[in-house]
Order: C-alpha cells, then sequence, then structure tokens
C-alpha cells in the first residue's frame, strides 16, 4: 500500500510538470503514426547545408567586414564557427541518444523535464516560424530588385497599411511562395527532399562560383591598407587587417553567429532518418564542415578583390561586379541567392510541423497535429497550419522588429541541449542510491560538502548521490554564468571596465573554473550512445557561457517579445497539456496497476 499512499505526493505540481522520460521508453513507444523512415546520410545533409547556407554567404561577410571587422571578418567566422560547432557536437550526441523527431523539444524532456521541454518546443515554433517568414520577405524583395522594385511600389499604393508594427504592404509575393513551398513538403518527404538537394547544389556551385572567379582580382593589398590611405569620409578605423581591434572581431562573431543557424533541423529528423544514430550526428558535423568553409572562403575572396570600407552591406559581390564590370556574375549570384533563399525556406519550414507532431504526440497540444497521413507520410495539418502561420507573418508584420527573435530561440534551444548532455552523462537511471550515515543522523560540514563536491574518494560508479551533486553543480554553473556574461556585456556597454564589473567578472570566471573542474571529478554514467561529446565537461560547459554570452546581446524589446511568447505557451501547457500529457497518463497506469496488484495479493494472503 506504500505506492498508493505515496500517489498524490508523486503527483504533486512541481513533480508533475519536471517528470522527464527515459531512453529506454523511446523504443517502446506507439508506431501507429510512425513517420516514413526515407531519408539517408546525402539527403541529411543537404537539408544541413540549404537550412543555414544561405543569404549570410551573400550579405553577411560584407555587412560585418563594413560595420565591425575589415578584412579580419574570416576570423569573426571562425570564432562563430567554434561556438555553433560545440553545440553542434552536443546536438550530435543527442540524436544518437534521443532518435525522436522534435529536435531539443525531445532532448530535453529526456534531459530535463517536461514544463521546459514544453517551453523550448514552443519557443522552437515562434523561431522557425519568423525565419521562414523573414526568409521569404527576402527572397520577394532579391526578385523585385533587379527590376526596379515593381512590386513593391504597387502594392504600397493600392494595399497600403499604416501601421506601425505592421509592413508597410502587404507581400502577396511572400505568402504565395510560403503556401507553395508548404504544400511541397506536405505532399512528400522524398519529393521535398529532392528539391532540396537540387537547390543545394546549385548554392553550393554558386559559392565556388564566387570564390574562383575572385582569384583572380585578388589583392594582397586589401588586407593591409594603411591608415592615411583611407579616405577621410570612410569608416576604415584604423586600417590593416584589424582595423577595428579585436573588440570589433567578438562583436562580429555574434552577428556572424546567426549565419550558422540552422543546422539542428537536421535533429528534427529522428522518426524520417533511416539510420538515425549514425547519420545524424554525421551529417551535423559534414554539413557545419561544409558551411564553415563556404563562409571563411567568400569571407577572404570578398576582403581581397575589394576594399573592405567601400563594400556593400546589403549586396556586396552585385555592388562589387558593378564595378567591375561582371554583368554576367551579377545574375549568376542573384540567381544563386534566390536558390539559396528556396533552401533556407524549406529548411526552416520543414522541423515547423516535426515539433508540432512530437509535442503533440506526447499530449502537450492538440491532437491534430500528431495526425500523419496514410499517403504522403507527413505531418499533413500540421504542415499546412504552419505554413499558412508563417505565410501570415511574411505578408503582414514588419520583421525588421522580429528578426531578432529567430536567434534568442536557438541560442537557448543550444544551452539547453548542451546542459541536458552534461545531465545524463553524469546520472544513471538504474544507479543505486548510496546512503551515508553517521549515528543515524546526517550531518552537513565543510568536509563532507568538499568530499561530494570533488569526488575524493575518486569514486568511478554513478550513484544516486553522485547524480545529484552533479546536478547542482550545473545548475550553480548556469548561474555564475549568467552573472559572468552578463558583467562582460555591461562592462562591454560602457566601454571599459569599472570596479564592480571587474570584480564581478573575475570572481565568477575563477568560480567558473572551479565549478567545471568539480564537475570533472564526478563519475560519469556507462550508458554512452554511439556519438558521444569528447572531453567533457569542459566542451559542453564553454559552449553554454558562449550562447549565454550571445544572448545578453539582445536588445530588451526582444527579450520582453519572447517573454510574452512563452507566457502564451504556459498558459496553453497548464490549462491543456498538464492534464492530457501521455507521461502523466502513463505514469497513472503504471501506478493504478501496482495498487491493483497490492489488494490481489493482500486479499489473496487474507
Amino acid at each position: 500500500m506504500a505506492e498508493f499512499r505515496n500517489y498524490k505526493n508523486d503527483q504533486s505540481l512541481i513533480k508533475t510538470m519536471l517528470r522527464r522520460k527515459k531512453e529506454s521508453d523511446l523504443s517502446t513507444e506507439p508506431t501507429k503514426n510512425q513517420l516514413s523512415r526515407v531519408l539517408g546520410l546525402v539527403d541529411l545533409i543537404s537539408l544541413g547545408v540549404g537550412s543555414t547556407l544561405g543569404l549570410g554567404a551573400y550579405v553577411l561577410a560584407g555587412e560585418v567586414a563594413v560595420k565591425f571587422t575589415g578584412p579580419a571578418v574570416v576570423l569573426s567566422f571562425a570564432f562563430a564557427a567554434v561556438a555553433s560547432a560545440l553545440s553542434g557536437l552536443c546536438y550530435a550526441e543527442f540524436a544518437s541518444r534521443v532518435p525522436k523527431a522534435g529536435s531539443a523539444y525531445a532532448f530535453s524532456y529526456v534531459g530535463i523535464g517536461e514544463i521546459v521541454a514544453f517551453l523550448i518546443g514552443w519557443d522552437l515554433i515562434l523561431e522557425y516560424s519568423i525565419g521562414c517568414a523573414s526568409i521569404a520577405r527576402a527572397l520577394s524583395g532579391h526578385i523585385d530588385k533587379p527590376f526596379g522594385h515593381p512590386m513593391r511600389e504597387y502594392l504600397k499604393e493600392t494595399f497600403p497599411m499604416h501601421v506601425d508594427f505592421l509592413a508597410p504592404y502587404p507581400d502577396f509575393f511572400s505568402f504565395t511562395s510560403i503556401i507553395m513551398l508548404t504544400f511541397l513538403i506536405a505532399w512528400g518527404m522524398r519529393e521535398s527532399s529532392f528539391l532540396n538537394k537540387i537547390f543545394t547544389v546549385v548554392n553550393l556551385l554558386t559559392v565556388i562560383t564566387v570564390v574562383l572567379t575572385g582569384l583572380i582580382k585578388v589583392d594582397t593589398y586589401n588586407w593591409n591598407i594603411p591608415k592615411e590611405d583611407i579616405p577621410l569620409d570612410a569608416k576604415g578605423g584604423e586600417g590593416g587587417f584589424l582595423p577595428f581591434g579585436w573588440s570589433g572581431v567578438f562583436v562580429g562573431a555574434a552577428t556572424c553567429f546567426y549565419g550558422f543557424v540552422g543546422f539542428d533541423a537536421i535533429a528534427t529528423t529522428g522518426e524520417e532518418a533511416k539510420r538515425p544514430t549514425k547519420d545524424i550526428p554525421l551529417a551535423i558535423v559534414i554539413s557545419l564542415s561544409i558551411i564553415t568553409l563556404s563562409y571563411c572562403s567568400v569571407a577572404i575572396i570578398l576582403t581581397l578583390i575589394w576594399p573592405y570600407y567601400k563594400q556593400d552591406p546589403e549586396a556586396p559581390f552585385p555592388h562589387i561586379y558593378q564595378e567591375l564590370g561582371w554583368q554576367a556574375l551579377e545574375w549568376i549570384v542573384t540567381i544563386g541567392a534566390v536558390f539559396a533563399l528556396c533552401t533556407n525556406m524549406i529548411g526552416t519550414l520543414f522541423p515547423l510541423p516535426r515539433i508540432l507532431y512530437s509535442m503533440a504526440s506526447d499530449g502537450l497540444l492538440f491532437h491534430i497535429f500528431s495526425k500523419v497521413d496514410s499517403k504522403t507520410k507527413t505531418p499533413f495539418w500540421g504542415t499546412l497550419i504552419c505554413g499558412t502561420f508563417a505565410a501570415i507573418l511574411s505578408s503582414l508584420f514588419d520583421l525588421q522588429q522580429l528578426m531578432n527573435m529567430m536567434s534568442i530561440g536557438t541560442l537557448m534551444a543550444y544551452s539547453l541541449v548542451c546542459i541536458c548532455v552534461l545531465v545524463l552523462r553524469y546520472t544513471n537511471d538504474d544507479s543505486e542510491e548510496c546512503k551515508v550515515r553517521d549515528n543515524g543522523r546526517f550531518r552537513v560540514s565543510l568536509m563532507r560538502l568538499l568530499s561530494s563536491s570533488f569526488n575524493l574518494p575518486n569514486s568511478q560508479i554513478t550513484t544516486k548521490n553522485t547524480g545529484r551533486t552533479s546536478v547542482k553543480i550545473i545548475l550553480v554553473y548556469l548561474i555564475v554564468a549568467i552573472c559572468f556574461c552578463s558583467s562582460v556585456s555591461i562592462a562591454q556597454t560602457e566601454g571599459k571596465f569599472n570596479m564592480i564589473t571587474y570584480a564581478a567578472c573575475s570572481v565568477s570566471g575563477v568560480l567558473l573554473l572551479v565549478l567545471c573542474y568539480s564537475l570533472s571529478r564526478q563519475p560519469q554514467s556507462t550508458n554512452r550512445p554511439t556519438f558521444h561529446v569528447p572531453c567533457v565537461p569542459f566542451v559542453p560547459c564553454l559552449s553554454v557561457v558562449l550562447n549565454i554570452y550571445l544572448m545578453t546581446q539582445l536588445d530588451t524589446s526582444t527579450w520582453i517579445r519572447f517573454t510574452v511568447w512563452l507566457f502564451i505557451g504556459l498558459l496553453i501547457y497548464l490549462f491543456y497539456g498538464l492534464r492530457n500529457s501521455v507521461e502523466r497518463l502513463n505514469q497513472r497506469r503504471i501506478l493504478d496497476e501496482t495498487y491493483m496488484k497490492q489488494i490481489r495479493y493482500e486479499i489473496q494472503v487474507y
């Protein structure tokens, strides 16, 4: 009867909201709505490259070079690539460990708990919707620009919208383009994957063309322009390779990081990949390598063939080709950018219904999103609803104010995936409780605290006690990391370190090193997936700090809008998901079965 007496305690609100899925439960879940496994390694790499390598290759390098870094933009891309690679390794381990649709949502459900998983899933819905909408808007402008913007002028005169937070006019082209791609993705995974591969190949060929043709005009002088040769009316800084110093490189890296957003779309294909535990981690690593090489190559060529202070931040390559008289290449790059934007739209629209499908299958969102069409083997209605939502955003709203929200959700998801990797590495579901008793009384002492925090007995076996100690260290590390990054951000905003920010950065920095070492002393779980992150806990811990730092660079209005969106999602969870959670129903069924077995046993004994 003990299980039944503890039933209400087990179903307390806090325990309910923090309940986790076990990895062992994933293989036994119902498969009646299972998606079709048709994606191979090439398909996954194409999806990762296509969803990430887009307008950033044609715009971001020039914008960062002229505003922040000069020729050192290549270093900014390299630093951003390192930050993305650290998170990518954590994604790869979790994709190997949890081969399910839903990406960071599914990962955090296993690693942290239900409420955090729901909020991350809800956050990703907004991120991908805005991402798809903004790309569609950019596609419309990119096609309209070579013809002198006739579509923009006509819509402005015919359908003006005089509302501050809306766009000046409704963009019917972007609305139509999203709807068309929505039907393509809903039609079938194989068909949309085939088209995505074609677009990705054209995109890569365009990048290769840009690099090879640029080699003709390479001039190393553009990397070493002295200050006296820079025109007085130009923003050229101090000249040379680092005209704006290392601070400009790091600010540029925060901007360049957004060019790597999108590779996590691979992690949403856990139920459509043929060999998810092997192909998804490999696809993430290969995709990031291709993307990094492409960005760095474009940045090198761009700054070697044209002075950094003369770059056009909106369309750098067309501007350079106009100046050089290369009209044919100008059109090639324009067409390549259109294909790149189409692959980006597919890459941002594709994960949306998969995340909704995963959340609805777990009972946290409405059942309609979990329905899989019997013919197409895709979440048909979820795809249509997501596509329509993104299309409305692209046609009506002023997306310039919403663009920053793309990054905040991604960075938060990256951070939580890294934390989940740490939690699961240092806990074991089948570990035994190790109770420490001292004459029947438990006494907390400094020596005992140090002993458990730094594992002075040098235990190599994970127990529930070592798991709890590791989780506490991770939580403290997260809090200290927030303090450290906030202090650095405040000092950066003020332009110098004062006594308070210097002391805060010094103390919190030392604490981060101590906590990281303390965590490295704890015994790790023997349950390792096929692919696992090297150098744990140092790689995930460093990734968490970098992601939090980039989040502190976002403005206050972005945090306010993000908070409002999460509050809406929290209401949905409290009034629908909390009650209809499949995990909750399973736990109740197990408790009921245990109680009935106990009753039958007591009747037989009696």
